[in-house]
């Protein structure tokens, strides 16, 4: 277990970020002897129009990763299996998981179904070193899931976080404080939560390639090149993180998309298709007690390229038909139509409280006669918030 310095007496938060290790392509292995040891993709089938959702180790050493088309990960590894997502069984295993931690402290922020921060600085079971309690989840995860989890401990979710991806798999790192800024100056760019390929490059051709490049960069300069997240990469490269966990996590939106086994081409399959994920994002709503104000159409054109539109309400609304409304506009806002389209979704974000306003849910489900062609059956359907 790597420790990053030595112990110090002043008082610091203690939080601990876990993360499931290739969680989804986990659970399956272990529940199919067969998978273990081999390169196993989780997602779309190779012979349709979906994606890889997780990859075993085995698989992601081909350079298959999440979010990659299915077609690409069968041509880096012919010999991999490819196995349907169970998203049912991945909710129960998460649940079963995070009533592990809420034994340990009730301030926990989830983040996915396979990763949470945990505040420790008062636990419930008087363990009182962060470290020792990330090791004891650790054990019950293993022990009740038969899954591995790699666990970072810090004085704050920045670290934490890197700390967790730092001994992947079923690793556990821990970074104390007063080592933090230095660990942080020889930390590569790319091991930087938030920082993905575009950014990466964009750093190094800046110059910008570890923490210490970073921290070189006075606050206007980052601001100029990066905007308002030139602050943040301002604290970080400092080792300041103030962000506390939160127990609750506001929602910011709830969406819904689907990738078609078939291009779609005309107007009014789209329509239908979009219909079909309205009535479903308006069921999620009346569930959620929840309204918007803003609703996104998002399109992907047969070449992957994607787009989305955006309209914002004057006041919040849930029901199908004033989303509908919104969305046909949308629609004519894009290339939709003159392009084939393969993928399309929908959200709602400005979320608040329907019950608060008064807001009913009439009319779930619109006949639209005009747009009664039939759509492509889904290859891989994704609802969420």
């Amino acid at each position: 277990m790597p420790v990053i310095g030595e112990q110090v007496t002043r008082e610091y938060r203690k939080i601990i970020h876990v993360d499931m290790d290739a969680f989804y392509a986990s659970v399956e292995q272990r529940d199919n002897p067969a998978y273990r040891g081999k390169p196993l993709v989780v997602g779309g089938s190779p012979t349709g129009r979906g994606v890889v959702a997780a990859a075993s180790y085995e698989a992601r050493k081909y350079g298959i990763h999440s979010a990659m088309p299915a077609k690409t990960a069968v041509r880096l590894c012919p010999h991999a299996i490819f196995a349907r997502s169970r998203f049912l069984v991945y909710r129960e295993v998460s649940a079963q998981i995070r009533a592990i931690f809420y034994e340990f402290t009730d301030l926990v922020e989830p983040l996915s179904l396979d990763e949470a921060f945990l505040d420790v600085s008062e636990d419930k079971q008087g363990i009182r070193s962060a470290t020792l309690i990330a090791r004891e989840i650790r054990r019950r995860i293993k022990q009740e899931t038969e899954l591995t989890a790699s666990a970072g401990v810090a004085h704050t979710k920045f670290l934490a976080k890197v700390a967790s991806d730092f001994d992947k798999p079923d690793g556990l790192t821990v970074i104390l404080p007063e080592d933090a800024v230095a660990f942080i100056e020889k930390l590569p760019i790319r091991r930087f939560p938030g920082v993905g390929k575009v950014t990466e490059q964009k750093m190094i051709k800046l110059g910008i390639r570890s923490g210490a490049d970073l921290k070189s960069w006075p606050l206007p300069k980052l601001n100029k090149y990066f905007g308002k997240v030139g602050q943040w990469y301002y604290n970080i490269a400092r080792g300041i993180d103030e962000r506390r966990v939160k127990s609750s996590r506001e929602r910011k939106s709830i969406s819904n998309e689907r990738t078609f086994g078939v291009d779609l081409s005309t107007t009014a399959e789209m329509m239908d298709a979009i219909r079909k994920l309205v009535d479903e994002l308006a069921q999620s709503c009346r569930k959620k007690n929840i309204a918007g104000r803003t609703i996104t159409l998002k399109v992907r054109y047969a070449n992957f390229e994607t787009i989305t539109r955006s309209k914002t309400l004057p006041r919040a609304v849930n029901d199908a038909s004033a989303m509908m409304e919104v969305l046909r506009e949308l629609l004519q806002k894009s290339e939709a139509g003159a392009r084939t389209v393969r993928l399309l979704g929908v959200a709602l974000a400005g979320l608040s409280d329907s019950r608060a306003q008064g807001l009913r849910y009439e009319q779930l489900f619109l006949p639209f006669p005009e747009y009664a062609s039939k759509s492509g059956d889904s290859d891989q359907p994704t609802a969420g918030a």
